[in-house]
């Protein structure tokens, strides 16, 4: 029997945080899983580095997971082995496995294809549907082969998709980018409304940070770890597990995010590219900085957070309890986080960081000084 979770993707990520959720289930299980069960893990491209994990992941003998980092006020240097994948396969040479696999058993397909994931390929066509055709080569195209099959086999089957792709409501761009595919290969009006209707498209928004990849398989992460998930109907997950959110307000979530992780991050880029500071600075070494500390913390405390609490009182404590994690990632004592690749793209991730803020702020705290970002927008600093 094909097992219940479907991952596509080998990533570091995925393994030290939707597998290492699936496994801890699977572990603390007492009767009643609580976890639907293990998972096959797809290798979706040709790369030479996914290969290698591939082949040891069939070797069936799970992989370490080493967590370090600050928790609580803790130092945490614990290894864990991971152990809920039970299959993995390469999507070329499986292609027919595959299609059966999701075909009769699979409830839940996870993803994590990296930025350019949900592209299309000008060389799949309607023909990659046929019986006996190659892998398409894009991701959206092998998703709608396989989810054609499901359809034709056991429509009334339930199937969740849970991409993890840092896309703003990724379920649903990945479902739309979907359907406009099967409209453009002229599948019938039946498929179509299966697709947006039987299956369920979540939102998600994933927050870890896994550092380095142990080889041949396994990686190192930091303790902090989130996957909220937006609540809707007949949503299957694929284990419980304290890390696991349900929601009905996901665009908060992704503000706590947005709003003092990444905009913090970026604004000690600001800074870094400002005063023209040490090319390898870390942001660690950021933060035991006296005079840089103290000026993150008044972004923090002046500009950012009065937006929560403009927002409501159970928004400002979310924001102030998220803000104790943040210092605690910022301050990893094992993970060297130099700030020249934050600054990578600067210009636009000032945008796209503090742009929203200032927004939110001009929305519901009209009157709210921000010269920080303020200046920080108007600055030409590539």
């Amino acid at each position: 029997m094909a097992l219940p979770i479907l991952q596509f993707g080998t990533s570091r990520f995925l393994l030290a945080h939707v597998d290492l959720f699936v496994s801890q289930a699977l572990a603390h299980s007492h009767g009643a899983s609580d976890a639907l069960g293990g998972i096959t893990v797809v290798q979706t491209t040709d790369r030479p580095e996914g290969a290698a994990r591939i082949a040891a992941l069939t070797q069936g003998r799970g992989y370490p997971v080493r967590i370090q980092g600050l928790s609580g006020g803790q130092r945490i240097d614990d290894t864990v082995q991971c152990t809920a994948v039970r299959e993995a396969w390469q999507v070329s040479s499986h292609w027919p496995a595959l299609r059966a696999a999701v075909a009769s058993e699979v409830r839940v397909m996870v993803s994590n294809t990296a930025d350019k994931g949900y592209l299309l390929d000008e060389r799949d066509t309607a023909e990659a549907l046929a019986e006996g055709r190659p892998a398409p080569h894009s991701f959206p195209a092998k998703l709608l082969v396989l989810l054609q099959g499901r359809w034709r086999a056991a429509p009334q089957l339930p199937l969740t998709l849970l991409p993890c792709e840092l896309i703003e409501r990724n379920g649903e761009v990945l479902r739309d980018v979907v359907v406009g595919l099967a409209r453009q290969w002229r599948q019938s009006e039946a498929f179509i409304a299966w697709l947006g209707a039987h299956c369920v498209w979540a939102n998600s928004l994933v927050d870890r940070i896994v550092s380095e990849a142990i080889e041949p398989v396994g990686a190192v992460a930091e303790p902090y770890a989130v996957w909220v998930v937006e609540r809707q109907d007949r949503l299957q997950l694929p284990c419980k597990h304290p890390s696991i959110v349900l929601t009905d307000d996901l665009a908060f979530y992704e503000r706590l995010k947005l709003f003092l992780l990444n905009a913090g991050h970026t604004f000690l880029a600001e800074r870094w590219l400002q005063e023209g500071r040490r090319a390898d600075e870390t942001v660690r070494e950021a933060m035991a900085d006296a005079p840089l500390r103290a000026a993150l913390e008044a972004l923090w405390a002046q500009e950012i957070l009065p937006v929560f609490s403009a927002l409501g009182t159970a928004a400002r404590a979310q924001a102030d309890a998220y803000l104790v994690d943040v210092r605690e990632r910022f301050e990893n004592p094992f993970l060297n986080h130099r700030i020249a690749d934050i600054a990578q793209n600067h210009a636009q991730k000032k945008q796209r960081r503090f742009g929203p803020i200032l927004a939110l702020a001009a929305e519901h705290a009209p009157d709210l000084a921000q010269p920080r970002l303020q200046a920080a927008m108007v600055s030409t600093l590539p």
